[in-house]
């Protein structure tokens, strides 16, 4: 039976666990994550994960952040002062924000901080940082 390899585009159902059991995404309810195998598509690891699978195949992967999201980045935690809120927006700590780059595309933010003066920002991944758990099963290669 083939083998997944890079360059093969793939179907595949996962379900991503945290260290703690907590799963952070499934696609057990939906349609098969659809990716091309060495494009950069998909977090290296996971990636790495499905080469050498058959179809029908199913493992479980654990990835080190590195593979994954990468470590928190501290450029990437931002404060800025309330003023620089719009005034209906009373930001709370836990709550996402889409903001709008220079360029005009959105990034997702999450409020980490806030006091009288000050909110601060977190732009990176909700994942960073963190070691993941991937049950895959390999559902077709196209």
């Amino acid at each position: 039976m083939p083998q997944a390899k890079s360059g093969d585009t793939v179907n595949v159902h996962y379900t991503g666990t945290l260290e703690d059991g907590t799963v952070f995404d499934s696609s057990t309810d939906r349609e098969p994550l659809n990716f091309t195998l060495g494009e950069g598509e998909v977090i290296p690891g996971f990636d790495a994960g499905v080469i050498g699978m058959e179809v029908g195949e199913t493992k479980t992967v654990n990835i080190p952040a590195a593979q994954a999201y990468g470590d928190p980045r501290e450029e990437l935690i931002v404060t800025f002062e309330r003023g620089a809120f719009p005034d209906d927006l009373e930001p709370n700590v836990g709550q996402h924000l889409q903001l709008t780059m220079q360029d005009g595309s959105p990034i997702m933010v999450l409020v980490t901080a806030v006091n009288d003066d000050d909110v601060t920002l977190d732009a990176n991944h909700f994942l960073a940082g963190k070691d993941l758990t991937f049950k895959l099963t390999l559902e077709s290669i196209e």
